[in-house]
C-alpha cells in the first residue's frame, strides 16, 4: 500500500470521537462522510485509495484532510455560507408594519408585496416574511381595518416580547374578561345514561330556558399555562379591581407582574391606578386598539367555551360559577402548558410578532 504524500496523525482521542460519530443514528450524512474519510486516512490509506473506497473525489479528501490538520475536529462543519438574506433591522420592520397599517400606497388602493419593497427599500420576501409573522394579509380581497392608534407598532413589540423574552423574576400574565355567560338550560336534552345509537349523534332540544348571567376574569400565565379566574355578577371596575388584588394575593410576592389586557375604561379608573401606584410590583400593557389576539388568555376562553359551556346545561348562575371553577382547576391539575411563541424563525421577526390581524 502507497503511503501517504504528506504525514497525517490522527489522535487516539480523535479517532474515539469520530467513531462515535458513526454510532450516532441521527449524525448528519456530511458529517459522516467526513469521519470515514479521517479514520480510513488514519489508518495508513493514501487520499487516492479513500477516494475510491468511499466513492468521493479526490479533491474532497484533500479539503478534509487539509481542514482537519490546520482546525482539528471543528474545522468539519461547514463554514458560514455567503450571501445569507439580510437581516431587517427593527426601525425597517416598523417601517413596513407602520406604513401597511397606517398609510395606503398613492398609486392603489391597498399594499402588495412588490409596492411595500418599493416603499421600504426592501426585498418582496422580506415584506412577506414581516406581513406573515404579524397576520397582515392587506394584499387579499379580505376585510382589513386600518388601525388608528398611534401606539400601535410599539405596543405590539411591547407584548410580544414579553411573550418570547419574559423578563427574569417576573411572571407574564394575559388578562381578559368573558362577560354576560349565560346560564342556558335546555328544555330537553338526551339523557346520559342513554348514548347515541350507531350513526346518531348526541340530540337536544333547539329552544332553552335562561337562568341568569355571570361575568370570568381571567389570567392565564405564559409560563406556565395556569389560569387564575374569578366570577363575578358585573362587568365593572370595582370587579376588575377586586381581580387583581387577587392575582396579587395568589402569586409569588418576590416576582413583578406584568399584565397584559386590552383598553377598557375599567382599567383605567381613579381607584385603579391609585392600587397600582400602591403596588408598583404589577405593571399593566395595554393591547392595541382591536387587537385583541395578542391576549393568549383568549385561546384558554375558546377551550372553556367548547369544553364546558357549549353544550352544557346550567339549572342557575350557582351552577354555572361551580363548573367554571371545576373547569378551571382540572385546567390547572391536567391540562395546563407553557405558551410557546412560534410564528417568526428570524430574531427580529420574533421579536415583533403579529401586528394588527385583519
Amino acid at each position: 500500500m502507497a503511503k501517504p504524500a504528506a504525514p497525517f496523525n490522527l489522535s487516539l482521542l480523535d479517532r474515539e470521537t469520530l467513531q462515535g460519530w458513526l454510532r450516532k443514528s441521527t449524525l448528519d450524512q456530511r458529517l459522516a462522510q467526513r469521519a470515514r474519510i479521517l479514520l480510513e486516512l488514519g489508518a495508513g490509506m493514501t487520499p487516492r485509495a479513500v477516494s475510491e473506497k468511499l466513492d468521493v473525489t479526490a479533491p474532497v479528501v484533500f479539503k478534509w484532510r487539509k481542514r482537519y490538520l490546520e482546525q482539528g475536529i471543528e474545522g468539519l462543519n461547514d463554514l458560514p455560507r455567503p450571501g445569507q438574506p439580510r437581516k431587517l433591522s427593527e426601525k425597517k420592520v416598523r417601517e413596513i408594519l407602520d406604513k401597511t397599517v397606517h398609510q395606503v400606497p398613492k398609486e392603489a388602493t391597498h399594499w402588495s408585496l412588490r409596492l411595500m419593497a418599493k416603499y421600504t427599500d426592501t426585498t418582496v420576501w422580506q415584506v412577506s416574511q414581516v406581513w406573515e409573522a404579524a397576520g397582515l394579509k392587506p394584499h387579499l380581497s379580505q376585510t382589513f381595518k386600518i388601525n388608528n392608534d398611534p401606539d400601535f407598532v410599539e405596543k405590539v413589540i411591547d407584548i410580544v416580547g414579553l411573550y418570547m423574552n419574559p423578563p427574569d423574576n417576573a411572571m407574564v400574565l394575559s388578562v381578559d374578561e368573558k362577560t354576560q355567560i349565560q346560564a342556558l338550560d335546555r328544555t330537553q336534552v338526551q339523557l346520559p345514561h342513554l348514548p347515541p345509537r350507531p350513526g346518531q349523534v348526541e340530540r337536544r332540544t333547539h329552544d332553552d330556558k335562561r337562568n341568569g348571567t355571570a361575568s370570568l376574569y381571567a389570567a392565564f400565565d405564559v409560563a406556565s399555562g395556569k389560569v387564575i379566574g374569578r366570577v363575578t355578577e358585573r362587568h365593572r371596575a370595582q370587579a376588575f379591581l377586586d381581580f387583581i388584588w387577587q392575582i396579587d394575593h395568589d402569586t409569588p410576592k418576590e416576582l413583578d407582574l406584568h399584565v397584559i389586557l386590552d383598553n377598557s375604561s375599567a382599567h383605567k379608573t381613579v381607584a385603579v391606578k391609585a392600587w397600582l401606584e400602591r403596588n408598583p410590583r404589577i405593571k399593566l400593557h395595554s393591547t392595541p386598539t382591536s387587537a385583541c389576539w395578542l391576549e393568549e388568555v383568549g385561546q384558554w376562553f375558546g377551550h372553556l367555551e367548547g369544553k364546558a359551556l357549549d353544550r352544557g346545561g346550567f339549572t342557575s348562575v350557582k351552577d354555572l360559577r361551580e363548573t367554571i371553577k371545576t373547569f378551571i382547576d382540572t385546567h390547572n391539575k391536567l391540562s395546563a402548558k407553557p405558551f410557546r411563541w412560534t410564528k417568526s424563525a428570524d430574531a427580529i421577526l420574533a421579536s415583533v410578532g403579529r401586528a394588527e390581524n385583519s
